[in-house]
């Protein structure tokens, strides 16, 4: 009998060991104190009948990083209805809590605010996770609520939630990413229900893609504003008028809600739906959309970058759903995010319009146009005088021709792509790039020496030091001792040879290793083995020194060595690649001259080395049977005249994606081969800008 009369004080003594987080919901009430961590398995604050949960879910696509969120609780998907609008997710660890002065305070695990809810008037008794999915905090006097989620949400709205006017909801960044997107739902304070876009970072929003139209109609008195958007439990979706009739939007009976579960949703392709959910479901039922607006997202924005980002085009899948696809000849700016941007993948200059034909040809898309665009309209016009002036325009991106004769031409950005079968067959002319481009040559190498190019930099007067290094480049680079010496012992040309000859001082060991990374860069370029040849951006990283340049192997096997000692490497070079001290892609003009030879000759040669760098081949290529790209220095040059840098890479894509330092490199190997020694630059020079 003691025993018993002990149990109850024995119960308490337990029930206070137990963590506040464990004890604090009691029929979906929770305590100040109470707190959850982001764990794999943390607990949750659940509604009483467990249809909705409050706590922390892990985000698929980023691991140790969670969300703090509300979710269904009882189908499979846990779909997420609210979330904390933070910038930041938390990582492991992180801890939200419920505070009496602050409400909910999330905070990493080292304490820093991640989120908290905008400022709250009144001290906090406790809060409530209700069965309809809102959130709610309550104040100490009265229970009154001062803060709730339904009153604050993200991108969905539930069965019993009420939108004021003033209210938005705006839709994430993509199906995984929590973040902002570009689309909002709002109730203005005209009563007009609309859905636009907005300029991110900011909060500006373009002209709607879709209004409700009620709006106060002055010449009559027939209608009133709407005063709020409803959502009732049978999933019924409609706008409350100041004069309580109902404008609907949704059809009034969708299904019971004993059977089904609810939510309008702003999607994250601008699209408002309405979804269904059976609630005793199989792991394999879905959220069925049931009503959605608009009907045809593509057509229906007007302003701003549109759904599918600048330069993208936007057609409908068979579900009703927008689909982004970047057109020939473009490439989505983030790979990640399949709805945005799309950026060309060749550069469009106003180069000379002589040879315009030959770089450019048209792509055509039937019933496709970008409608706001356009610079000029050209009427009456044929399809072949459009073709003809968008191809002589260096602004002209794209030209649509319609209605038997109107051209209008367009140049980048272009939004608000979209198909539209309402054109009737209108083309859209997409100027693109033709695959393997090369210019025809017909002008000489080097300019006119009194004529120096402005992008180049103006060489500085002499110094008194004397530099050596690219002496000793072009000599190895440019002579026999190249074919004869580097390909049968790097390692001794890296440990010794430089040793020897090179100064002692800072400034000139910088220099050596300067030189040393750019002889092995181009070691690794000339492998015979093409699986060892670095990547464009690779050559890019090592020769700015971001990433460490290993010893390159020897790229020939030693059975050549006869033919690389030999001097005339007929295994290795053509005949035609063999001229006064060594080849001649290296030898600058002043050894074919009656001109004093000088250090600049060696400047010469680094260049050549250089270009050789920058595109992975020989000075002198006469076997691949295009006459204009045998000379490597003659090919470069119209290239970097005409703007055709993609051309020189061959398009290839890492090269593309860091076209300013390309440029940079080829500024820097064309300053060294001009013609006139005084126009180059001194090697130090060299060594600073390169």
């Amino acid at each position: 009998m003691a025993f018993l009369l002990l149990l109850p004080n024995l119960f308490a003594s337990l029930l206070i060991l137990l963590p506040i987080s464990a004890v604090a919901q009691n029929n979906g009430n929770i305590t100040v104190g109470s707190f959850l961590t982001a764990t794999d398995n943390s607990s949750s604050w659940l509604s009483p009948s467990g249809d909705f949960a409050f706590g922390f879910r892990p985000l698929s696509d980023k691991n140790d990083l969670f969300l703090l969120s509300i979710w269904f609780a009882k189908i499979p998907d846990k779909t997420i209805v609210w979330y904390a609008t933070s910038d930041t997710p938390a990582p492991r660890g992180s801890k939200v809590e419920l505070t009496a002065d602050e409400g909910l305070l999330l905070t990493s695990p080292q304490r820093e605010q991640l989120w908290k809810p905008d400022t709250i008037i009144g001290t906090v008794a406790c809060g409530v996770m209700n069965n309809t999915g809102n959130f709610a905090l309550h104040a100490d006097s009265n229970f009154n609520t001062i803060w709730e989620s339904f009153q604050n949400p993200t991108d969905t709205l539930l069965p019993t939630q009420i939108m004021e006017r003033g209210g938005v909801v705006s839709s994430r960044q993509s199906e995984t990413s929590f973040s902002k997107g570009r689309f909002q739902l709002r109730l203005q304070q005209d009563g007009n229900l609309v859905l636009n876009t907005i300029n991110l970072p900011t909060t500006y929003a373009n002209e709607a893609y879709y209004a409700s139209g009620t709006v106060a109609d002055s010449a009559s008195n027939l209608s009133s504003p709407g005063r709020q958007l409803r959502f009732n439990e049978s999933g019924y979706v409609y706008i409350l008028r100041e004069n309580d009739q109902i404008f609907p939007l949704s059809q009034k009976k969708v299904g019971s809600a004993d059977d089904f579960y609810f939510r309008a949703t702003l999607d994250f392709d601008g699209v408002f739906t309405l979804y269904s959910h059976p609630r005793n479901s199989s792991s394999n039922q879905t959220w069925i959309p049931l009503w959605f607006e608009p009907e045809n997202i593509c057509l229906s924005s007007s302003s701003g970058v549109g759904v599918c980002g600048y330069n993208s085009i936007c057609s409908l899948k068979a579900d009703q759903r927008p689909a982004c696809e970047c057109p020939r000849g473009y490439s989505l700016l983030d790979p990640n995010d399949r709805y945005g941007s799309c950026k060309p993948d060749f550069i469009q200059g106003c180069e000379e319009d002589s040879h315009r034909a030959d770089l450019y040809d048209f792509e055509v898309l039937l019933n496709t146009d970008w409608p706001f665009s356009d610079y000029v309209l050209l009427r009456p016009y044929t399809e072949e005088l459009c073709r003809k002036s968008c191809m002589e325009d260096c602004m002209c991106a794209v030209a649509i021709f319609r209605l038997g004769d109107s051209c209008w031409k367009k140049k980048l950005p272009l939004s608000n792509g979209r198909v539209d079968i309402g054109l009737n067959g209108g083309k859209a002319l997409i100027k693109i790039r033709k695959d393997n481009f090369t210019l025809p040559h017909p002008r000489s190498l080097i300019p006119e020496p009194k004529k120096k190019d402005p992008c180049l930099p103006i060489p500085e007067p002499k110094k008194k030091y004397q530099d050596t290094l690219i002496l000793i480049g072009s000599v190895l680079l440019g002579g026999s001792v190249f074919v004869n010496v580097i390909f049968i012992g790097f390692s001794f040309i890296y440990r010794k040879k430089f040793q020897k000859i090179i100064t002692n001082g800072s400034d000139a060991l910088d220099d050596r290793k300067t030189l040393e990374r750019f002889v092995m860069v181009a070691i690794w370029c000339i492998q015979e083995d093409p699986s060892l040849r670095p990547t464009m951006r690779r050559v890019i990283q090592m020769l700015e020194g971001v990433v460490e340049v290993l010893i390159p192997p020897c790229p020939f096997p030693f059975s050549n060595f006869s033919s690389c000692t030999s001097g005339s490497g007929d295994k290795l070079y053509s005949q035609t690649h063999t001229a006064i001290r060594g080849t001649k892609g290296y030898v600058a003009p002043e050894w074919f001259r009656n001109m004093p030879i000088t250090s600049k000759v060696d400047v010469y040669s680094f260049g050549v080395l250089l270009l050789e760098i920058i595109c992975c081949r020989r000075s002198v290529d006469t076997e691949s049977g295009e006459e204009d790209k045998a000379i490597l220095t003659d090919w470069a040059y119209d290239c970097f005249r005409e703007g055709t840098l993609d051309v020189l890479v061959e398009y290839d894509r890492e090269a593309m994606d860091d076209m300013k330092k390309v440029e940079r490199f080829v500024k820097v190997a064309i300053w060294c081969i001009q013609e006139d020694p005084s126009l180059r630059p001194i090697t130090r020079k060299v060594m600073q800008i390169a």
